[in-house]
Protein backbone atom coordinates (compact mmCIF):
# COMPACT_ATOMS: atom_id res chain seq x y z
CA UNK A 1 0.00 0.00 0.00
CA UNK A 2 1.16 3.53 -0.65
CA UNK A 3 2.32 5.72 2.23
CA UNK A 4 -0.64 7.66 3.62
CA UNK A 5 0.76 9.67 6.54
CA UNK A 6 3.27 11.83 4.73
CA UNK A 7 4.85 14.58 6.83
CA UNK A 8 6.55 16.30 3.92
CA UNK A 9 7.92 15.72 0.47
CA UNK A 10 10.40 17.73 -1.49
CA UNK A 11 12.83 17.72 -4.40
CA UNK A 12 16.43 18.83 -4.15
CA UNK A 13 19.18 18.98 -6.72
CA UNK A 14 22.64 17.53 -6.15
CA UNK A 15 23.92 20.93 -5.04
CA UNK A 16 21.39 20.88 -2.18
CA UNK A 17 19.03 23.54 -3.57
CA UNK A 18 15.36 22.87 -2.90
CA UNK A 19 13.28 22.78 -6.07
CA UNK A 20 9.84 22.00 -4.67
CA UNK A 21 8.35 21.32 -1.22
CA UNK A 22 4.99 20.21 0.09
CA UNK A 23 4.26 19.94 3.83
CA UNK A 24 1.44 17.91 5.33
CA UNK A 25 2.14 18.67 8.97
CA UNK A 26 2.37 22.15 10.49
CA UNK A 27 5.94 23.39 10.89
CA UNK A 28 7.19 26.95 11.30
CA UNK A 29 9.30 28.25 8.42
CA UNK A 30 12.44 28.17 10.58
CA UNK A 31 11.81 24.52 11.47
CA UNK A 32 11.12 23.65 7.82
CA UNK A 33 14.45 25.14 6.77
CA UNK A 34 16.23 23.22 9.52
CA UNK A 35 14.54 19.92 8.55
CA UNK A 36 15.41 20.32 4.87
CA UNK A 37 18.99 21.32 5.67
CA UNK A 38 19.48 18.29 7.93
CA UNK A 39 17.82 15.81 5.58
CA UNK A 40 19.61 17.19 2.54
CA UNK A 41 22.95 16.73 4.29
CA UNK A 42 22.10 13.15 5.21
CA UNK A 43 20.74 12.20 1.78
CA UNK A 44 23.34 13.92 -0.38
CA UNK A 45 26.23 12.37 1.60
CA UNK A 46 24.94 8.79 1.25
CA UNK A 47 26.67 6.47 -1.16
CA UNK A 48 24.90 5.50 -4.38
CA UNK A 49 24.85 1.80 -3.46
CA UNK A 50 23.10 2.31 -0.10
CA UNK A 51 19.35 1.76 0.28
CA UNK A 52 16.96 4.65 -0.24
CA UNK A 53 15.54 4.64 3.29
CA UNK A 54 16.85 6.65 6.24
CA UNK A 55 15.51 6.70 9.79
CA UNK A 56 15.46 10.25 11.10
CA UNK A 57 13.83 11.78 14.22
CA UNK A 58 11.32 8.96 14.59
CA UNK A 59 10.33 9.15 10.91
CA UNK A 60 11.32 7.19 7.85
CA UNK A 61 12.73 9.17 4.92
CA UNK A 62 12.28 7.55 1.52
CA UNK A 63 14.17 9.07 -1.38
CA UNK A 64 15.02 8.31 -5.00
CA UNK A 65 17.49 9.98 -7.30
CA UNK A 66 16.56 10.65 -10.91
CA UNK A 67 19.31 12.35 -12.92
CA UNK A 68 20.40 15.27 -10.73
CA UNK A 69 17.20 15.48 -8.64
CA UNK A 70 16.36 13.68 -5.42
CA UNK A 71 12.68 13.05 -4.68
CA UNK A 72 12.23 12.72 -0.92
CA UNK A 73 9.34 11.84 1.38
CA UNK A 74 9.31 11.88 5.15
CA UNK A 75 6.73 9.36 6.40
CA UNK A 76 5.70 7.70 9.66
CA UNK A 77 7.67 4.64 10.80
CA UNK A 78 4.61 2.40 10.42
CA UNK A 79 3.97 3.30 6.77
CA UNK A 80 4.92 0.92 3.99
CA UNK A 81 7.38 1.85 1.31
CA UNK A 82 6.54 1.40 -2.36
CA UNK A 83 9.05 -0.65 -4.29
CA UNK A 84 9.81 0.34 -7.88
CA UNK A 85 9.00 -3.22 -8.91
CA UNK A 86 5.52 -2.82 -7.43
CA UNK A 87 5.00 0.14 -9.73
CA UNK A 88 6.54 -1.60 -12.76
CA UNK A 89 4.65 -4.88 -12.50
CA UNK A 90 1.40 -3.46 -11.08
CA UNK A 91 1.32 -0.11 -12.87
CA UNK A 92 -2.33 -0.63 -13.80
CA UNK A 93 -3.22 -0.88 -10.11
CA UNK A 94 -1.19 2.22 -9.27
CA UNK A 95 -3.05 4.13 -11.98
CA UNK A 96 -6.36 2.79 -10.72
CA UNK A 97 -5.61 3.89 -7.15
CA UNK A 98 -4.61 7.36 -8.35
CA UNK A 99 -7.80 7.56 -10.41
CA UNK A 100 -9.85 6.76 -7.31
CA UNK A 101 -8.09 9.49 -5.33
CA UNK A 102 -7.84 12.19 -8.00
CA UNK A 103 -10.03 13.12 -10.94
CA UNK A 104 -8.86 15.86 -13.33
CA UNK A 105 -6.26 16.93 -10.77
CA UNK A 106 -8.83 17.40 -8.02
CA UNK A 107 -9.10 15.30 -4.87
CA UNK A 108 -12.06 12.99 -5.40
CA UNK A 109 -11.94 10.77 -2.32
CA UNK A 110 -9.97 11.39 0.86
CA UNK A 111 -11.22 8.41 2.87
CA UNK A 112 -8.65 5.62 2.74
CA UNK A 113 -11.33 3.15 3.93
CA UNK A 114 -13.53 4.02 0.97
CA UNK A 115 -10.64 3.79 -1.49
CA UNK A 116 -9.51 0.47 0.02
CA UNK A 117 -13.08 -0.88 -0.27
CA UNK A 118 -13.34 0.18 -3.92
CA UNK A 119 -9.93 -1.29 -4.75
CA UNK A 120 -10.88 -4.56 -3.06
CA UNK A 121 -14.08 -4.70 -5.12
CA UNK A 122 -12.04 -4.02 -8.28
CA UNK A 123 -9.63 -6.84 -7.39
CA UNK A 124 -12.59 -9.22 -6.99
CA UNK A 125 -13.95 -8.19 -10.40
CA UNK A 126 -10.56 -8.89 -11.97
CA UNK A 127 -10.44 -12.36 -10.39
CA UNK A 128 -13.97 -13.17 -11.64
CA UNK A 129 -13.04 -11.96 -15.14
CA UNK A 130 -9.90 -14.16 -15.11
CA UNK A 131 -11.95 -17.20 -14.08
CA UNK A 132 -14.54 -16.52 -16.80
CA UNK A 133 -11.84 -16.04 -19.44
CA UNK A 134 -10.23 -19.29 -18.37
CA UNK A 135 -13.51 -21.21 -18.60
CA UNK A 136 -14.30 -19.69 -22.01
CA UNK A 137 -10.82 -20.65 -23.23
CA UNK A 138 -11.42 -24.22 -22.02
CA UNK A 139 -14.78 -24.38 -23.84
CA UNK A 140 -13.22 -23.11 -27.07
CA UNK A 141 -10.30 -25.52 -26.75
CA UNK A 142 -12.68 -28.47 -26.29
CA UNK A 143 -14.90 -27.35 -29.18
CA UNK A 144 -11.95 -27.11 -31.58
CA UNK A 145 -10.63 -30.62 -30.82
Amino acid sequence: MFPLNIVCRYKICRQGKVRLTKWYSPYAQKERSKVIRELSGVILNRGPKLCNFVEWRGYKVVYKRYASLYFCMCIDQEDNEVCELDLIFNFHKAYYILDELLIAGELQESSKKTVARIISAQDQLVEVAKEEASSISNIIAQATK
